[in-house]
């Protein structure tokens, strides 16, 4: 397994360094033809074009979309069905996430001036949210509680879930976290039904979730239509560290995150070049263990990589021009790096803070900003699900104040009419 190693003392390392990090996130024009021809017939013929695509992508052979629907009974009897430590396991992570979420919510506000004009914000949450689920032999219980417990910390009324061919565990997800909804559909076709709706599937307001590479497109092109979390690249971690914590812990950090798919990207900044070598030991004996070693194989051989920094501030600064959407800080003294950071989807402070613990159950959100847009963009949260109206109640005595102050800047625009319509109220 080839296994990158750099060094900030390198010729060209800058260069090396953007090559490494650069990840396109270029639209696909097959993907892209494809998606588009779905989305119109969607629209154009509603659930026969989604009962098509799914009998044809899914392999499932119902009646009607409305057949796909999954009732409360059959979520009710997925969550009794589990053994009970994985029912367990999911109370108790969808409890923590709740609990976190909580404290994100954002409620209205307004205040008076001296003349009695009234200015606020009303906060409403989101009608309805769509929320898309991988299926199939893919099980992702965690994405369900990532994305479904903040919608209703917000208040959403209906949160409709859809996803191809749920497995129990996911349904069991959804029982918990409050899902009103589940529709047993998937790919792109889900999506621009959610987007539009149809006689089956319910216009929603915004899509969120993950998916493949057709499903991120019609997201991408239904965006306006409703609105989205994010489209997302592939899983990235980056881990600083001093030597400090077992060389196997940050090793098998790095190989967490390289398990995804072959493009996602494992780091390790580290100023002890003899701590590089005890990881690199480490991956090249613990790969052998894993099931999806080959995947792991290729992602770190195509977008991983060792590198030895002059010394933790440059590793922080590396760190920032990265804006890694995990960034672990395996060393001595997290909080003493803190104030040095500014870019990440997540933090993980100290040895025993790794990146899987946040996918799961910590409490904080999985769904995080990738390929650099941590640089601008925040995780998922209840604000999401959350919209925002401005109040204003402009009194009499302030219609005279603010009435010259608009009149005269709208003169100066050359709003003539905008200028007149606060002049009529002075």
């Amino acid at each position: 397994m080839k296994l990158r190693r750099l060094s900030t003392r390198q010729p060209g390392f800058e260069a090396k360094l953007k090559a490494l990090t650069r990840y396109e996130a270029a639209q696909d024009a097959k993907v892209s033809g494809v998606v588009r021809a779905i989305i119109a017939a969607v629209r154009k013929r509603g659930d026969a074009a989604v009962l098509e695509y799914t009998r044809r992508f899914d392999r499932v052979k119902a009646a009607s979309v409305a057949k796909l629907e999954v009732s409360r009974a059959q979520l009710r009897a997925a969550l009794n069905g589990l053994p009970k430590k994985d029912v367990v396991s999911l109370r108790q992570a969808a409890a923590r996430i709740r609990r976190f979420h909580e404290r994100q919510l954002t409620r209205s506000w307004k205040y008076a001036e001296a003349d009695g004009t009234q200015l606020g914000q009303i906060v409403t949450p989101l009608q309805r949210v769509g929320l898309y689920v991988p299926g199939g032999k893919a099980a992702y219980p965690s994405s369900v509680l990532m994305n479904a417990i903040p919608a209703k910390v917000a208040g959403v009324p209906e949160v409709v879930m859809v996803s191809p061919n749920p497995n129990p565990m996911v349904l069991a997800a959804a029982a918990i976290a409050g899902v009103d909804r589940v529709i047993a559909i998937g790919g792109a076709q889900a999506v621009a039904a959610l987007a539009y709706g149809t006689r089956s599937v319910p216009r929603v307001d915004k899509i969120v979730g993950p998916g493949n590479a057709y499903v991120a497109e019609a997201k991408r092109q239904v965006f306006g239509q409703a609105g989205i979390d994010m489209i997302a690249g592939p899983s990235e971690i980056l881990v600083i560290g001093d030597g400090s914590t077992p060389a196997d812990w940050v090793a098998m950090d790095l190989l967490s995150q390289a398990e995804h798919d072959e493009l996602a990207q494992a780091i390790l900044l580290s100023p002890r070049r003899a701590y590089l070598d005890e990881v690199e030991a480490a991956i090249r004996r613990l790969i052998r263990e894993m099931p999806r070693r080959k995947v792991i194989a290729a992602s770190l051989a195509g977008r991983g990589a060792l590198i030895q920094t002059r010394g933790l501030n440059e590793a922080c600064e590396i760190a920032n021009r990265i804006a890694p959407e995990h960034l672990e800080l395996s060393v001595a003294r997290p909080q003493a790096l803190l104030p040095k950071l500014r870019h990440a989807g997540a933090i993980f402070l100290g040895r025993w803070s790794s990146e899987a613990i946040g996918d799961y159950c910590a409490g904080p959100n999985h769904v995080l900003p990738t390929a650099g847009t941590a640089r601008f963009s925040s995780p998922l949260g209840v604000y999401d699900f959350q919209k925002r109206t401005s109040l204003i109640n402009v009194s009499r005595q302030g219609a005279r104040t603010l009435g010259r102050l608009a009149s005269t800047l709208a003169r100066g625009e050359g709003l003539f009419a905008h200028a007149r319509s606060a002049e009529y109220r002075q």
